[in-house]
């Protein structure tokens, strides 16, 4: 993990995460023929966008309300794959493990940004963000798991 001096440093890393998985879920979305995980890819790029958008808000003015706190299911499909990297063939089944460990990268990413936040608030919005990615993860597993997994 990057050393840090400061919060907006930290809300700096964030916000340039949020954007980079912005990218990705864009990227996948104009790579597929499925409508379903068109759908489910849009849906994503609006919730990284959310994200991206509470952590400038945090930044610029120093305070967010409305965060809720629950957990999410692990299914650890994930945790049993490699890392794999994007390319222009990639088929369903590539696609969804790319995005789930992306995912996972990015719920670890936020737990570790809030075990090192200075103020609650902070400690809330990273283990809030943390959750939304680990929706999106469980999202993916599920997938593979009634899609890729069913047919092997």
């Amino acid at each position: 993990m990057e050393k840090f001096n400061s919060t907006d440093e930290i809300l700096d890393y964030a916000i340039k995460a949020e954007q980079e998985a912005i990218n990705f879920y864009s990227d996948l979305y104009n790579r597929t023929n499925s409508e379903n995980m068109k759908l489910a890819y849009r849906e994503f790029i609006l919730e990284e966008k959310s994200h991206r958008d509470k952590l400038q808000t945090l930044k610029d003015e120093g305070t967010l309300s409305g965060i809720e706190l629950k957990k999410v299911t692990d299914l650890k499909i994930s945790d049993y794959m490699v890392e794999k990297q994007i390319h222009d063939e990639m088929d369903y089944q590539d696609s969804l493990e790319v995005a789930m460990l992306r995912e996972k990268a990015a719920y670890k990413l936020y737990t570790d940004l809030a075990e090192i936040a200075d103020t609650e608030e902070l400690k809330a919005l990273f283990s809030y963000l943390a959750m939304e990615e680990a929706k999106h993860k469980l999202k993916f597993e599920t997938e593979y798991d009634d899609n890729v997994m069913q047919e092997n």
